[in-house]
Parts: structure tokens; sequence; C-alpha cells
């Protein structure tokens, strides 16, 4: 059997598609994204009007804000991320359970003492608070559930200030599902209707860490991005992944099955926007990704940062598409084209802010075509337009 390349002409954006896409969103595109931050989250509320079919693969190695608490509590993936990409493409609708929607996105309170926390914390995993009243069962005792798994699991000194109730939650199932994300995952989107797939792409406790130019290693992915502590000030040489969090134990990770076959079913695969190394190549790490990118011989489209990404120091556009190619080429056959890992540069008409214009002599080296289309609007400026982003991606489908 032979393999068939078919290809048509586009038009950005494509009115024919995009009307057809927003009358019938359940027979959407299988766009796949590779993800991980909250870089996503406008254009997934966007796009859950016109597809319930994406896919996002999101990395659980943040070791930042809250998911830090219960990382080094339950020495499990972080779970920040996945939460709030569910909640982004929630059915926030009445048929998506508002109400449980208000729960998952609620937080305990910053200045409460710890026994009023966990007291409010044992109230709603009893079903008795407020919260949860309006939540009918069996969906009120599963959550309960959940709840109840986390506080016989919690440590004494557990700091509950600010917790997210759905990360809570996300993490009881964890425990009760032997270890395990997807479980959890699923039953989180069914409860609040997720209108898309999400998925953590790897299951494993582990972390990012960054071997510098000027010799130095970093371990931890808030060590990264220039939020939480001061911002890199050498690039980035490789990015490798760690079992520890305090310093680099070299680590290795696999693609799941499961994961391979979502990956084989998207008609469209995106490099989106977003932090560089800890949220795009992160999701390039674990072995046998690149080799089942290759696989499908579906469109791919990467799309550069807008602006100044602290992760990508003194890093031309050129270079940022190569240190690309080079994480997708990496553990690959030789005689791998680079047709089957990525087609297309998606970028704004206006020439925006990128880091330098990309060469066309290695557009053409590589057999990459760049696609201009109206990308930033008044509105959003200096930052993608993200209608415009989703109208543009769904006419590629």
């Amino acid at each position: 059997m032979s393999a068939i390349r078919i290809t048509r002409t586009l038009r950005i954006p494509d009115p024919v598609r995009i009307n057809r896409y927003l009358k019938a969103p359940e027979l959407g595109p299988r766009i796949l994204f590779f993800s991980g931050g909250s870089a996503l989250t406008g254009l997934s509320r966007t796009l859950k009007r016109y597809t319930h079919n994406s896919i996002h693969l999101v990395t659980p190695f943040d070791s930042g804000g809250s998911s830090a608490k219960l990382r080094k509590a339950f020495g499990m993936p972080s779970i920040g991320d996945i939460r709030s990409r569910l909640m982004a493409l929630a059915d926030e609708s009445i048929t998506g359970h508002p109400e449980i929607y208000q729960l998952f996105t609620y937080r305990l309170p910053e200045d409460e003492p710890p026994a009023a926390l966990r007291k409010q914390l044992e109230s709603l995993a009893k079903g008795k608070a407020p919260l949860v009243a309006d939540i009918s069962n069996p969906m009120r005792r599963l959550i309960g559930h959940q709840l109840g798994w986390f506080l016989q699991a919690m440590p004494e000194g557990f700091d509950l200030r600010g917790a997210s109730i759905g990360n809570l939650i996300l993490a009881g199932g964890y425990l009760n599902h032997h270890q395990h994300l997807d479980p959890i995952i699923f039953l989180f989107s069914k409860l609040v209707n997720v209108q898309g797939t999400v998925q953590a792409l790897v299951n494993a406790d582990l972390h990012l860490a960054a071997e510098l130019e000027d010799g130095r290693m970093v371990t931890g992915q808030h060590r990264l991005t220039g939020k939480e502590t001061p911002a890199l000030d050498s690039p980035i040489k490789t990015l490798l992944l760690s079992k520890s969090l305090d310093e680099y134990q070299p680590a290795d990770a696999e693609l799941r099955k499961q994961t391979r076959k979502l990956m084989q079913s998207a008609e469209l695969i995106c490099y989106p926007p977003g932090s560089f190394y800890s949220s795009l190549l992160a999701n390039l790490l674990p072995r046998g990704v690149s080799e089942a990118i290759a696989g499908n011989h579906c469109p791919k489209v990467y799309i550069p940062n807008l602006g100044r990404d602290p992760e990508q120091i003194g890093m031309h556009s050129d270079r940022g598409l190569q240190t690309l190619l080079a994480q997708l080429r990496r553990g690959l056959p030789e005689d791998r084209q680079n047709a089957d890992l990525l087609d297309f540069v998606l970028l704004d008409s206006a020439n925006a802010s990128y880091p330098g214009k990309l060469s066309s002599k290695l557009l053409a080296a590589e057999g990459i075509q760049v696609i201009e289309a109206k990308l930033v609007s008044k509105q959003s400026a200096p930052l993608y337009d993200q209608e415009l982003l989703v109208s543009a991606l769904l006419s590629m489908t």
C-alpha cells in the first residue's frame, strides 16, 4: 500500500468551512495541540465554539504555583495546567453543569486559619457545603469521594491556602486510581462536559532540566519561565527530563499507546505559541513522540511567539525554527523528511513583533512554506487575536 499526499488551495479565512463548523461543532476537525501552560486558554475557549474534537496534549512537568505543593506532598505529576485546559474547554452553557464548573474553579481563601480551611474541605467532601448543594447525585458523591481520598492522604501541615478545589479533586482521583491520571481526567471531563480531549503527555513524576550555553544546569520548569524566579541570563542549549527537582538526575519517558493513537487520529497538528521550551519542546521529549508525528501525514503547522519569550534569549526566528526541527528529528532515522514533521509556518501578514524575519533560504532548504494571514487585530495587539487564529487553523483542515 502506498501513501498519497493530496494538496489543495487554501483560503484563509475560509468562511464556508468556518460556518460549517460553527453550525455543527460536534463534527468539527481533530486539531492536535502540543502545549502546556496558559497561552492556549483563550484559544481553547474560542475553539470549542467550532469543534468539540480538538486534542490537547499537556505537559505534567510544571514545578511552580499551587501544583508544586501537591507534587511535593504526593510525588505526582503536575495537574494545574491539565485542570486549566479542562476548564477552558468545559461546556459553560446550562447543559454543561455550571454548578460543577463553579466548584472546580473555586479556590479556598488565603486568609483563613488551617483548621477552618480543613473544615471547609471536609464539608465539601461530605456534600454539605453550599457550593455543592445544587450538584445532583451521583455527581456530588463522585466529587466527594475524590476529595475524601485527598483528605485521607493529606500530610500533616499541608498548606490549603488558595488551593484550587479542581486540583484537589484531580489529586484525590489520582491517588484513588492507583496513581494514574487518565481515569480521573476522563471523569473530570465528563462532569463538566469537556468539548475536546485533554490528556497528560505522560503519567510520570518528572521535572524539566535545561543545560545552558554557559555550562550551568537548571532544574525545574518554574526556574526556566522567568515568572516565579529571575529570568535566565544564558540561552538554553539542551532541554532534558530529570527525576529530581533539586538536582539533575537523567530521566526518560516514553509515549503511551493511547496517546500515540490520539496523535494518529489528528487532522492537523499544531505547534502553538507559548513558552517555547517548557510548553512546546517539553512535549517532544518523550521517546516516540517524533515518530508518531512523522507517522501521521496530516498537515503540521508552527505558530511562532509574538514579542519576547523569556525562554528564547537572543533567539532569532531562524534559530527558533531550527531548534524546533532539531528536537523533532531527535531519535529519528536520518532519511526522515522534514515534510513528515513540519509543513507550514503561520505568520501574521502585517509582520507583527517577531524576533526577526525567517530566511527564505532556510525555508527552501527545509521544504517549509510560510502562510501569511491577518492574525493580530487592533483589539488584540500586540498579541494574536484568538478568533483570527482559530479561523486560520480551521481553514487549514
